[in-house]
């Protein structure tokens, strides 16, 4: 098997780039999915604030592996898409900075009883902004979400086969939110797919690391391998409980909530540790 590009929302370990750099280079991690760059949201960074963050990533050899940005992330029914098209086209800009060959993106919130009502809307729209992603170098990347019109298996396939360009992330953790079994969803999607975001959950859909939840993200991701993907990001969402340090008795950290951390980089670097037991 081909060896494993690790990356990660590194903003989950601290909301500035310095420390974002911390995390991953204590954690071995071969770069970022930027999605939080002190203070703002990736899709609203200015070009010289981006050349500052490449700067500091080139310095320590981290690459920027792709834009965790919210594109896509409206609801269908808002009058924002025109304004959305021109935030798409600012952060394909960054992304051409920052080096990121990839861009998150969604299929837009639908109303939940009018899904099929929408569907020509959400195509139509997702067309208008592979458009304008066409020519870029930059890969447009649909992840399932909650919500979202893609987010279960068989609408994510119906966006992956409407438009042939556009690639797929896997999302265990959300599908499962979405009542979304992740082997059936892997089987329908596993050849379409182009990176794993990896985040695992419980039944009742609260985030556990990797491997503690019923997403089966083991043998998900042995079958990624498999077929020769070799990229994968980590999304911790793990529950973090800042005053935990200053209780009595520290052994009392499992009866307040099981998977409860200290703090956000104690919360990064045990999501970090759970995939590589996985690898």
């Amino acid at each position: 098997m081909k060896p494993m590009d690790i990356y990660a929302f590194a903003d989950e370990a601290s909301g500035q780039i310095d420390g974002q750099i911390a995390a991953m280079l204590r954690n071995g991690l071969s770069g970022l999915e930027i999605r939080g760059v002190d203070g703002q949201n990736v899709s609203d960074i200015s070009l010289d604030k981006a050349r500052e963050v490449r700067r500091k990533l080139d310095d320590v050899g981290l690459a920027c592996w792709s834009i965790g940005s919210p594109i896509g992330k409206i609801g269908i029914t808002s009058e924002e898409f025109p304004a959305h098209l021109d935030k798409l086209r600012h952060t394909l800009e960054v992304a051409d900075v920052l080096g990121a060959k990839n861009l998150r993106m969604f299929s837009f919130y639908v109303p939940e009883d009018k899904v099929a009502e929408y569907r020509g809307k959400v195509l139509d729209q997702m067309g208008q902004m592979l458009d304008v992603a066409r020519g870029s170098g930059v890969a447009m990347c649909h992840e399932n979400e909650k919500g979202i019109y893609g987010d279960i298996a068989g609408r994510c396939l119906e966006l992956l086969t409407a438009f042939p360009e556009l690639e797929g992330i896997f999302d265990p953790a959300n599908f499962i939110q979405s009542g979304q079994d992740t082997l059936e969803a892997w089987q329908m999607l596993g050849g379409r797919i182009k990176y794993l975001h990896i985040k695992d959950a419980l039944e009742n859909g609260k985030v556990v690391p990797a491997g503690k939840g019923i997403g089966a993200v083991k043998q998900i991701l042995d079958d990624y391998r498999a077929r020769g993907g070799c990229a994968v990001t980590i999304e911790p969402h793990l529950s973090v409980f800042d005053g935990l340090k200053d209780l009595e008795q520290a052994d009392n950290r499992t009866q307040i909530e099981e998977y409860c951390y200290e703090n956000s980089d104690v919360a990064f670097d045990v999501a970090c540790n759970a995939l590589k037991e996985l690898l």
